[in-house]
C-alpha cells in the first residue's frame, strides 16, 4: 500500500470515528451512571426465588443494565451472597454482557436494524437457555 492510500484510509477512518463519537460517549456516560446509582441490593429486591421468574427477570434486568463483564461478575457475586438463585445470577450476567438497551441506537446506526434485532433476539434466547443449562449442569456435578 502506498503512502497516499494509507493517508486516505486513515482520514476516512478518523472521520467515521468522529461521527460516531457523540453516540459512543453517551453510551459510556449512561453506563457510568447506571453503575453508580444501581446497587446489588436494589437488584436483589426484584427476585422472588422462583426459577423461571428469576431467569426471565435476570435476563431482562441484565439487558436493560449495561457494563463491563468484570463488573457483572462482582455484582453476580454480591447477588449470590445475598441469596439470589443461580438462575437469576447466570441470566443476569449473560444478558449484562450480550445485551444492552442503552447501546441499541448506537448498534442500529452502525449495523442496521435487521442485524441489531436478530443479534439481540438471539442473545435473549441464548441467555435464557444457557442459564438453565448452567444451573442444571451444576446440579449434576454436585
Amino acid at each position: 500500500m502506498d503512502q497516499t492510500a494509507f493517508i486516505q484510509t486513515f482520514v476516512k477512518s478518523l472521520k467515521g470515528f468522529v461521527l460516531n463519537l457523540p453516540m459512543l460517549l453517551s453510551v459510556i456516560l449512561l453506563t457510568g451512571l447506571f453503575e453508580v446509582f444501581v446497587t446489588p441490593q436494589m437488584l436483589a429486591s426484584l427476585f422472588n426465588g422462583h426459577a423461571l421468574y428469576d431467569t426471565i427477570t435476570g435476563t431482562l434486568i441484565g439487558g436493560v443494565s449495561v457494563g463491563q463483564p468484570f463488573i457483572s461478575y462482582l455484582i453476580g457475586g454480591e447477588l449470590l451472597h445475598d441469596g439470589m438463585s443461580y438462575y437469576a445470577v447466570t441470566a443476569f450476567i449473560l444478558s449484562w454482557v450480550t445485551l444492552g438497551i442503552v447501546q441499541l441506537p448506537y448498534e442500529y446506526s452502525l449495523f442496521g436494524g435487521r442485524f441489531t434485532l436478530t443479534r439481540n433476539l438471539l442473545a435473549v434466547i441464548s441467555a435464557l437457555l444457557i442459564s438453565v443449562a448452567t444451573v442444571q449442569s451444576l446440579k449434576l456435578l454436585a
